[in-house]
Formats: C-alpha cells, structure tokens, sequence
C-alpha cells in the first residue's frame, strides 16, 4: 500500500471484529516497533503482548474505554522506565498501527486513568509503566483502503482543513 493512502485510510476503531490475527501478522506489529528510530537509539520501550481473555479483561478494567482492548484480538502495551519518553514510544505506536493497516488490522490507542494501576494488571515490575496501551483487530466490516485514492480518504477526514491548520512564513 502506499504510505499516504495507508495514512489517509486509517482510521482508530473501537471494536473489532471476533477473528483472531495470525502470530506472523502480530509479529510484523511488533517488529515495526522494534525498528522505529529513538533518541540516541535507545529504544527505550518493551511490548507487553495481551491476548487471553483473562488478562485482556484484567487489562481493559484501567483504561478510559475498557471495550476497547476487551473485544480486540490483541492489545499491546508500550511501557517505559516512568512511563517516560513519550517522543519515541509515539513514533513506535504509529509504525504499529500503520503496518497493522497495512495487513488488514485495525487498531486503537488507549489512555488509562491511573499508569500504575495498569501496570499491576499488567504484572510489571520496578520502574517500568505503561504509556499507551494499543488494541488491534480485525474491523467488523471492510475498510477496503484502495476502494479510494489517499485524497479522497483525506477529504473525507473528520480534522481540520489543511489550510486552517498551517502557518507559513514563507
């Protein structure tokens, strides 16, 4: 896919589809944050993989939309030394869902009311806390991203209009 159509197509759902993502599907997911450049080349993010519903409802009982992470296929957690360096786990969690997109998966970032209360559900230990927490699965009906141009997707977007948006100063 092209990158601005894969840009301009994707779209965060919030509830998915009751279809599980192939282990080589979540393994291209979490490889594209593996890959993702940091500060200094620090990669200062682990991935806490959620996928039995045990875990899946223990985790989505601490975010703001619990729905969310329990009817994904998946969740993935990015969590850091005091949840820190939000710069870098941002860019790892777009290239996550951008080839999630890619492959067919939707995807949706999840924010939690109190990071330590995520971390216990998550089992986490020391310094280490969550800083988003990302659902996946498979959209309930068929986004078809190639059914239209990236321009297209772009005009349809629910934001801001380009022009309102940018201050040139030539």
């Amino acid at each position: 896919m092209d990158t601005y159509l894969a840009v301009a197509s994707k779209r965060d759902w919030r509830s998915f589809a009751d279809r599980p993502v192939p282990v080589e599907v979540i393994t291209r997911i979490l490889d594209a944050g593996r890959v993702t450049g940091s500060g200094s080349n620090k990669q200062p993010w682990r991935f806490v993989v959620v996928e039995s519903e045990e875990w899946k409802q223990a985790l989505s009982s601490t975010v703001y939309v619990p729905a969310n992470v329990a009817t994904a296929a998946f969740a993935a957690a990015i969590v850091t030394e005091g949840a820190g360096r939000t710069l870098d786990v941002g860019r790892a969690m777009q290239n996550m869902m951008l080839v999630a997109w890619n492959d067919g998966v939707a995807s949706c970032p999840n924010g939690m009311p109190d990071p330590a209360a995520t971390a216990d559900a998550l089992g986490l230990e020391g310094d280490l806390l969550p800083v988003t927490v990302l659902a996946f699965g498979y959209p309930r009906r068929d986004l078809a991203p190639e059914s239209k141009s990236a321009e297209e997707w772009s005009a349809e977007a629910n934001r801001m209009p380009l022009d309102e948006l940018v201050i040139d100063r030539g």
